[in-house]
């Protein structure tokens, strides 16, 4: 193993010291986790398929009337208010 040196802000080292120490590990571990997370995430995007969404007026595009958007907003703001009493309780 290798020994390096880095700069790092000072309130995100002590955030990590403090993670390490309630977790039981060891900083270097820690960082080296984190490191392994971000690249393996970096490749994961790089892998997946880019997807296409319609544009507005896009003729092969989804046909959705006012009624309809309605109702899926109606739909979405009963979910948000549903949510919000949830953790409320």
């Amino acid at each position: 193993m290798r020994r390096t040196t880095v700069r790092i802000d000072e309130q995100l080292l002590n955030e990590a010291k403090a993670y390490a120490a309630r977790k039981g590990r060891s900083l270097n571990s820690v960082m080296e986790d984190a490191l392994r997370q971000l690249i393996h995430r970096s490749a994961d995007v790089a892998e997946r398929p880019p997807i296409k969404l319609p544009l507005s007026g896009d003729p092969h595009g989804p046909k959705l009337i006012w009624a309809e958007l309605k109702e899926l907003d109606d739909q979405d703001f009963v979910e948000h208010v549903l949510r919000a009493g949830h953790e409320d309780a």
